[in-house]
């Protein structure tokens, strides 16, 4: 089976704060699926919490500035930068400019979970306890 996946017919997943998902490939689409990917869009100060999953994990910054806090390190990153981040390693992106940012994003598996680093709690990737968007300013 073959996906077109066209952003504008995508419904879009609100993780609250102004952080939005948009997803593209998963088990939600694709019954062979070996990755998940898409879409994360961070309105002008906001992020996510320190975070890991199950699975590696790839992004790319498509467009706007970003700080990728990964392992403790803290990055500045613009558009047409990536990271790599190794299941279970802490991680975390968020918006330090005065436009939106924009990263696609790739799971290297297609049962995908976080667990919040401050918590221990741990869920499934795009459930309805994957929200926790949060500003940072």
């Amino acid at each position: 089976m073959n996906l077109l996946i066209r952003p504008d017919q995508v419904v879009p997943f609100d993780r609250g704060n102004g952080v939005v998902t948009i997803p593209y490939v998963g088990r939600w689409n694709a019954e062979d699926n070996r990755i998940t990917t898409g879409q994360t869009v961070f309105a002008v100060g906001t992020g996510l919490p320190v975070h890991s999953h199950n699975v590696e994990e790839s992004v790319l910054i498509i467009e706007g500035l970003a700080i990728a806090e990964i392992d403790g390190e803290r990055f500045d990153l613009v558009a047409g930068e990536a990271t790599w981040v190794p299941a279970g390693v802490p991680h975390r992106f968020l918006n330090r400019g005065d436009e939106p940012m924009r990263i696609y994003w790739v799971y290297g598996g297609r049962e995908v979970t976080r667990t919040i680093t401050a918590t221990g709690e741990t869920f499934e990737h795009l459930s309805e306890s994957d929200r926790g968007g949060l500003t940072t300013r």
